[in-house]
């Protein structure tokens, strides 16, 4: 996890800080686990990340000095224990610059799936051209300007979604029992239920939390709501779809689809996602896979200096906001 989530220039400013780092020497359980035994007494501050192991209340009764722990990816759920905020230990993730990237993949298929990038490609595979592209049945290419684009979850990665949007002449719906009209307005995008969303959009990005309150959330009526045309994109989790009725829906060739994301994954080889012309399936690749990580990385520094500082890290997370969190 060392070299892949944290650039040299990002560990040299802990250092010029004065912050004593113990690096692991591999990201091998066994590994992580013995160098916690070993320094756990004298840890100020714990960083977690995709390969670590969950901390457990055992581990944690041996550091009684820690009093912070920065996660370097997204969910911090299956790593931390509940119980840390009882010890008063502060928590925070770098889920923010995890959902910079989620939300630029996003725009991709936004701007991909509205010109009609993938179908295009088979045209001219093909030996067709822009005659045959713009005369395919069931699909009118368009570009991104006065067109309807609804936002399912003001969620970290939906409200970078919407920021980027900014840059373009797009109408934003957005969708979130918890987002006031005010804020909704400071956001510069417009509050409606999830069946006007889906009613009036001509792109559809799912981006609320997988919590079990959340799971099956899009329906049937929903998909079958959606507009002749219109591009449903999932780059959060595919328990929040009833992926039966949307695949039932899809079958028509009526909507398109772009999925990062299904349940389970992978898709079993003979399942419509992989065979169905108007869905780009891909492998869960809209998160940070390269260089993006280190911007996790970054992060991570940044939270580590806060709360050297006394201050309120910008991704910390309360017992409270845990139970919103997926």
């Amino acid at each position: 996890m060392i070299t892949h989530c944290f650039a040299p220039r990002d560990l040299d400013r802990l250092r010029s800080h004065g912050h004593e780092i113990i690096l692991t020497p591999s990201d091998d359980p066994g590994h992580l686990a013995g160098a916690w035994s070993e320094n756990a007494a004298s840890l100020d501050l714990a960083l977690t990340g995709w390969d670590s192991p969950p901390i457990t209340d055992a581990m944690l009764d041996g550091a009684p000095g820690l009093r912070a722990i920065v996660h370097a990816a997204g969910s911090v759920k299956p790593f931390i224990p509940p119980s840390i905020w009882r010890r008063g230990i502060r928590l925070a993730s770098c889920n923010d610059a995890l959902g910079v990237v989620v939300a630029e993949t996003t725009l991709g298929m936004i701007i991909c799936g509205l010109k009609g990038f993938f179908p295009c490609a088979e045209v001219t595979r093909s030996g067709g051209w822009q005659n045959e592209f713009l005369s395919l049945p069931g699909f009118q290419p368009r570009e991104l300007y006065d067109v309807t684009i609804g936002i399912i979850g003001a969620s970290r990665v939906g409200r970078h979604v919407i920021r980027l949007l900014k840059t373009f002449e797009a109408r934003v719906l957005v969708s979130d029992p918890h987002l006031d009209q005010e804020e909704a307005a400071s956001l510069g995008v417009e509050c409606v239920d999830l069946d006007e969303l889906v009613a009036q959009s001509d792109v559809v990005s799912l981006h609320a939390p997988a919590l079990e309150s959340t799971r099956g959330m899009l329906k049937a009526k929903h998909f079958r709501a959606m507009k002749d045309g219109a591009i449903f994109i999932n780059t959060a989790r595919g328990m929040i779809v009833d992926e039966e009725a949307m695949t039932a829906e899809l079958s028509t060739g009526r909507i398109w689809a772009f999925l990062d994301v299904t349940n389970p994954e992978p898709p079993p080889a003979s399942h419509p996602f992989r065979s169905l012309r108007n869905v780009i399936l891909t492998p869960h690749i809209a998160g940070a896979l390269t260089n993006g990580s280190r911007r996790m990385g970054r992060s991570a520094v940044e939270q580590i200096l806060e709360f050297a500082r006394g201050e309120v890290m910008q991704g910390e997370i309360t017992m409270d906001r845990l139970a919103h969190l997926a």
